[in-house]
């Protein structure tokens, strides 16, 4: 029987599969897929996570991978109005969000986890079920190649997204948050010196985000629920002209978008889970609570999750004696975070987002946002938000 098995190799997974065997534990992490390239995965490195790579000693060599930084976030309005959000006032080493591909952060992680001899990371292998006995999860099922295969673990973290097969299996109860909008995910091609900010653009009834990427700009075109049949319906053409409604300067670069097969949709939901762990297994990351792209917090978030729960159960499975306290403290030490987070999520959502896709003239942004933003003490407290989130971590893991 192995101490831990991690079931999904994303963020989470990654992490607390790398605090673990730091610490000395053995742990597997199963991943389904053969590698970590998918298109259009959250790709921004807030402070917060930073700070922890640089406890851990990582933070150099990490940001020796190509990245581009950002310190601040725009959102303007196509009459002029414009509003930004500053980091570079943060009391941090790291003033800035780290733009990376989750492709390369999560080979970063994978990378460093294996110069331990307890980390082992089994890639292709599909995660299918659980297996437990008298009420207690004792590992899990998964499927290769060769076949079906099962893991004996004295506790089981499910790490595997918001489509969480392990949460399912753990039949853990869940609320859901309604989200007014979807996202359309496309990229063009960047100019040199263009701006560095990650910019929100608000017009009649849209909105896009423009996220550096070097060469390219990663675009998020926010659309009411439901809306990406009409959309797609309606054509390319309206599509590339509603692009340019908002953001002009992209007229030279909208006809690379050529068919739909380049504009993958995100069906944005928020849930999370009113209780994250059964005995034998716990829930972290989007398994545990599903985060609106908002912010761009979503990997953070998982990461202060896998700091926490390794800093919890790392002596617990060293002595091979994982409580069900032990899991319930994970979740305490997180959950008013997460919640604080989404209830942040839901206002700008809510008060900046829903009215903008509802209009038909261009939105105005909102009187409290622009006061905010003018007062000292007040215009701190987004970019705090954003950058550590509540009650950041610190690793407290042995190495």
């Amino acid at each position: 029987m192995t101490p831990c098995c991690v079931a999904g190799c994303g963020p989470a997974g990654a992490l607390v599969g790398y605090l673990l065997a730091r610490a000395g534990v053995p742990v597997v992490v199963l991943e389904k897929h053969s590698d970590f390239l998918r298109d259009f995965r959250g790709d921004t490195i807030h402070p917060s996570t930073l700070e922890i790579l640089d406890e851990l000693g990582l933070a150099d060599r990490f940001l020796a991978l190509p990245h581009s930084k950002v310190s601040k976030l725009s959102i303007r309005t196509t009459t002029g109005q414009k509003a930004v959000i500053s980091l570079e006032r943060l009391r941090s080493k790291f003033r800035f969000i780290a733009m990376v591909p989750q492709w390369d952060f999560l080979e970063f992680l994978t990378r460093e986890a294996g110069r331990f001899p307890a980390f082992r990371l089994v890639r292709n292998a599909e995660v299918i079920g659980l297996l437990e006995a008298d009420g207690v999860i004792r590992g899990v099922r998964y499927r290769d190649q060769a076949g079906e295969h099962e893991i004996d673990a004295l506790l089981t973290i499910g790490a595997d997204g918001r489509t969480s097969v392990t949460r399912q299996a753990a039949n853990l109860p869940q609320v859901q948050a309604a989200a007014p909008m979807d996202v359309f995910w496309f990229r063009v091609s960047r100019r040199p010196g263009e701006l560095t900010e990650v910019g929100l653009r608000l017009g009649a009834g849209l909105g896009l985000v423009l996220l550096d990427r070097g060469d390219y700009w990663q675009v998020a075109y926010i659309i009411p629920k439901g809306a990406a049949d009409r959309m797609r319906l309606a054509g390319l053409d309206a599509f590339r002209q509603s692009i340019l409604s908002v953001a002009p300067e992209l007229e030279d670069r909208v006809s690379e978008l050529r068919d739909w097969d380049q504009v993958k949709l995100l069906t944005v939901r928020a849930d999370r889970l009113t209780r994250w762990y059964r005995p034998g297994y716990l829930a972290i990351g989007d398994a545990a609570h599903a985060m609106s792209p908002v912010g761009g917090v979503g990997i953070n978030i998982a990461i202060h999750d896998a700091t926490v729960a390794a800093n919890m159960l790392w002596r617990p499975l060293s002595t091979g004696t994982v409580r069900e306290s032990d899991l319930a403290e994970v979740q305490r030490q997180r959950e008013f975070a997460v919640r604080v987070i989404q209830a942040f999520q839901s206002a700008v959502q809510s008060r900046i987002i829903k009215p903008m896709l509802a209009a038909n003239r261009p939105p105005s942004l909102p009187w409290a946002l622009r006061a905010m933003l003018r007062v000292p003490l007040l215009r701190d407290l987004p970019p705090r938000l954003i950058a550590f989130g509540i009650r950041r971590p610190h690793v407290q893991s042995t190495g």
